[in-house]
């Protein structure tokens, strides 16, 4: 609790971070675990793309983060992955209008220090994995597949709303009942491998239509 948003996590590289180079459209992911676990190195290589996720985080602390982690970096455009985990009421009860309103400040701080924003869906979820013993790992039973459609839904009209790019994971990841498709994550939430590489080019193209 003395540091709730984890400011610390990233608080050195950001002060060995130099300022983007002349022309180069550096690029923050902001995000919780999803976004944590992923090797952007390995995804984009040669790309000035930089992970300030941190696993189990909720839309408040990103916000509190989002000065030091996403506009003292100056980068050209921000990609917001969050929702999950606050539907999961990993930093209490939420509503869905709550969630909305941190997101919609974390737009608005962009706006006024000229960063584009891209707003990522949230992933879907499955219930098809099974822990090490072979009981069901019920991923549905913190994250309701309709609260995350609900989400989505909102993400996808106020992106449309205020100029920015609605990155859609959730349909490119789901499967014909609207799970996560079983071969792209292991436990039901987290994407394998195979999950990452189905949402990189996603990145590249939403990127892309900023430009």
């Amino acid at each position: 609790m003395e540091d709730w948003p984890d400011l610390q996590r990233y608080q050195a590289a950001n002060a060995e971070l130099a300022p983007p180079a002349n022309g180069e459209r550096r690029v923050v992911l902001l995000g919780d675990s999803i976004t944590d676990g992923w090797d952007l190195g390995a995804a984009f290589p040669g790309k000035p793309y930089i992970n300030r996720g941190i696993s189990g985080q909720t839309t408040p602390q990103m916000l509190i983060r989002f000065r030091p982690d996403v506009i003292d970096l100056q980068p050209f455009a921000v990609v917001i992955l969050a929702g999950t985990n606050d539907i999961a009421g990993n930093t209490g009860p939420v509503r869905l209008e709550d969630i909305q309103a941190n997101l919609a400040s974390m737009c608005e701080l962009a706006g006024v220090h000229g960063i584009h924003v891209v707003l990522s869906s949230v992933l879907p979820i499955h219930d098809y994995a099974r822990d090490t013993e072979g009981y069901a790992l019920i991923a549905s039973q913190w994250r309701p597949p309709e609260k995350i459609r609900a989400l989505n839904e909102w993400l996808k009209t106020y992106a449309a709303q205020h100029g920015q790019v609605y990155l859609d994971y959730f349909s490119a990841m789901a499967d014909e009942q609207g799970w996560l498709r079983a071969d792209l994550a292991d436990d039901g939430l987290h994407p394998n491998a195979r999950g990452y590489a189905v949402m990189a080019p996603l990145v590249e193209k939403a990127l892309a239509a900023l430009v």
